[in-house]
């Protein structure tokens, strides 16, 4: 590690907190399996739980997990649907991507992942891109349109705005992110996304949710210091999903890694069924385990039969202990008067009208809503 690297990395750390340590208490941390060695610290944990604040960190897992935004609706005069989204793309910020960890992240709208838009096959997509950083970007957009919505070869320039527009087709999900050169800088910085356009006829009801795989290089080297599920390292772990006894789940899982070749999603003490792409109603396998390049993606299905605590992570041993591995929390559903109860942790009622956004604003897409 060269000397301006290392200078960088040492001044990632919160020296404040570091300086504030009461040296007089001792702190016992667990490793977050069975088989980690306990350990006695004075020093600051390095945990999801210990983030200064949530105004600093990357983004909300939780929130995320199951916010979809539909954008701005409006129907044509010949019936067709229209979804407008606004999606602005900085370049300058730092943010707390681990606790104490400070990362100059490139995002859409604030957080990494951006936000995760959604439509239904047929609709006319419009998003209006506004190019609020210091570098060229664009948005590619994966699926069927025109070469020029294509977002590859006409990039935004530092100020500049561009409207893409195309019809939602095929439905299935699909990840949306920058494609200009050199492209793993910019992925690997954060800007991408998750679109997902749902079939005309609708999926049946379940608990929906998104996850995105990543990591960040914060050393510099083209290799990955942390690796995570929705943004933040161990952050499910900490923080587990609460999901009901015998009730379709739905996982829209997307790969964004950069700098390794592959990366994976395993299910304990389940199997679920797999849509690869989601192009499809009839299920490709039913598996505990699937492997991904960068940008594949697919739907999964599952319930869980009997209540507690289980684990999801990536098999491959390197990325689960560096971050990407959580828990979900199998709840029953049998209340006081017999009716089912909903555990989900994050819960959304109502639509919300445009947001106006402040450049380096923390933003949360609430179902229905448009950005």
């Amino acid at each position: 590690m060269d000397i301006l690297t290392l200078g960088f990395a040492l001044s990632s750390f919160n020296l404040s907190s570091v300086k504030a340590q009461d040296h007089s208490k001792k702190v016992i941390v667990s490793g977050h399996t069975p088989g980690y060695n306990l350990l006695e610290t004075v020093g600051d944990v390095l945990d999801p739980i210990s983030f200064n604040s949530a105004e600093e960190a990357i983004i909300d897992p939780m929130h995320y997990l199951r916010e979809f935004n539909y954008g701005r609706v409006s129907t044509l005069s010949d019936g067709v649907v229209l979804r407008e989204f606004t999606l602005i793309a900085s370049d300058n910020k730092v943010k707390e991507i681990s606790p104490g960890i400070f990362y100059n992240v490139w995002t859409f709208n604030g957080t990494i992942p951006g936000p995760t838009l959604r439509a239904t096959e047929g609709d006319l997509i419009k998003i209006n891109f506004i190019n609020n950083g210091s570098k060229f970007h664009t948005i590619h957009t994966h699926g069927i349109h025109k070469a020029e919505m294509d977002g590859v070869f006409e990039g935004i320039a530092p100020g500049g705005k561009f409207t893409y527009e195309f019809i939602a087709q095929p439905f299935g999900v699909f990840p949306y992110h920058c494609h200009i050169q050199p492209l793993e800088e910019h992925i690997s910085h954060g800007l991408y996304g998750v679109y997902i356009v749902d079939p005309k006829q609708p999926r049946p009801p379940a608990d929906e949710m998104v996850m995105v795989m990543n990591g960040y290089d914060t050393d510099f080297d083209t290799e990955n210091n942390f690796y995570t599920v929705n943004g933040i390292p161990y952050y499910y772990m900490e923080h587990p999903i609460q999901i009901e006894q015998d009730r379709l789940v739905r996982v829209y899982l997307v790969n964004m890694l950069e700098f390794d070749p592959i990366n994976n999603f395993h299910l304990h003490a389940n199997l679920y069924q797999l849509y690869r792409t989601g192009t499809n109603l009839v299920p490709d396998e039913y598996t505990d385990m699937v492997t991904m390049s960068q940008g594949e993606r697919g739907i999964l299905e599952f319930k869980y039969k009997f209540p507690g605590q289980y684990m999801f992570h990536a098999h491959k041993t390197e990325f689960a202990e560096k971050g990407w591995m959580g828990l979900f929390l199998v709840k029953e559903t049998i209340s006081s008067s017999g009716a089912a109860q909903v555990y989900n942790s994050t819960v959304t009622t109502s639509n919300t009208s445009a947001t106006d956004y402040t450049p380096g604003q923390l933003l949360t897409q609430k179902r229905g809503g448009d950005i």
